[in-house]
């Protein structure tokens, strides 16, 4: 599985996040440092890459232009890093089953106010 993580996610993640995933960049490792999202979407598309973000308008990318790539998306992503961590390890398997559907571009990501996923 290959994982781009947009600008609006830390960096951060990428070494906490690396053992899980695997083939997981952020856009400043790639030099997508402030890039729009039109050129992250098609540098992701290339390379057969799906984005994680807490962007919307990547999901309305996605449902106008299709996909690939596919997008991850962090609803009301105004959670502290290690929230964001904890989503992402929580939901490898949604994620993993989510990368291999080839009817769904978008999956959408949220916490409660558990904190738990959903």
């Amino acid at each position: 599985m290959k994982l781009l993580l947009d600008e609006n996610l830390s960096p951060k993640l990428v070494p906490r996040l690396r053992e899980l995933y695997g083939d997981i960049v952020h856009v400043r490792e790639v030099g997508l440092r402030q890039a729009d999202d039109r050129s992250i979407w098609d540098w992701a598309k290339v390379r057969g890459y799906a984005v994680i973000t807490s962007d919307a308008d990547f999901v309305a990318m996605s449902h106008r232009l299709g996909f690939p790539p596919k997008v991850i998306h962090i609803e009301q992503c105004d959670f502290p890093f290690r929230i964001i961590e904890d989503l992402l390890r929580w939901s490898a398997i949604r994620i993993t089953d989510f990368e291999k559907d080839d009817t769904e571009g978008v999956l959408s990501l949220g916490v409660p106010p558990s904190g738990g996923p959903r």
